[in-house]
């Protein structure tokens, strides 16, 4: 499960998003964060990778 937090951030005419996901550690059974900072459009895909 993927938790949405999207921000936009502007680096020059370059358009950049940062997407935060909560990822189950498989070890522990703890949440981790994991954060990317990536294109718009890419963000649904980042999203529903596991």
């Amino acid at each position: 499960m993927a938790k949405k937090a999207v921000a936009s951030l502007q680096t020059g005419s370059k358009r950049l998003t940062k997407a935060i996901k909560m990822v189950k550690s498989p070890k522990s059974g703890a949440y981790t964060f994991v954060e990317a900072i990536m294109d718009p459009t890419k963000v649904n895909d980042f999203l529903a990778k596991k």
